[in-house]
């Protein structure tokens, strides 16, 4: 299991019939489930969630989301401080994020009905074990990373 943050690149193929968007180097052993998100607005952040046990893969099937990482130091009572990792993701850039065990998240639609395809690799009755959350204005850093 990989322990840092990895960009896994897709592509495209077109011809007259249309086109196929694919990310072939992802290797999808690991994935129990799926959901997909579109937030009610572009103004709301969804976040702080972290997961000490479970990892992600984020993909974007329409528009383009902000996504803010933070790694985790203590569980109990993080550091505010905590540097924060941005990454944009745009559908039109067929990218698979994946985020390792360890890291907490909050993200926004940058675009208006963006949708956000969630991986995730422990079946949906550990989610409740495994789900650490803290309010949106928590980490200091948020503002800086945008």
């Amino acid at each position: 299991m990989m322990n840092k943050i990895n960009i896994i690149q897709g592509g495209i193929a077109r011809d007259s019939r249309g086109q196929i968007r694919f990310v072939n180097d992802f290797d999808m052993t690991l994935v129990k489930r799926f959901y997909i998100i579109k937030n009610s607005d572009m103004e709301l952040i969804r976040g702080w969630r972290a997961h000490r046990i479970e990892q992600r893969w984020f993909y974007v099937l329409s528009g383009e989301f902000s996504l803010d990482v933070v790694k985790i130091d203590h569980w109990e009572q993080p550091d505010p401080h905590l540097p924060i990792q941005n990454y944009k993701l745009h559908a039109a850039e067929m990218k698979v994020l994946h985020l390792p065990a360890g890291y907490g998240t909050a993200f926004r639609a940058l675009a208006p009905d963006s949708e956000l395809l969630v991986y995730a690799d422990y079946p949906v009755v550990h989610a409740p074990l495994d789900d650490h959350t803290w309010p949106v204005d928590y980490f200091i850093n948020l503002g800086q990373s945008r």
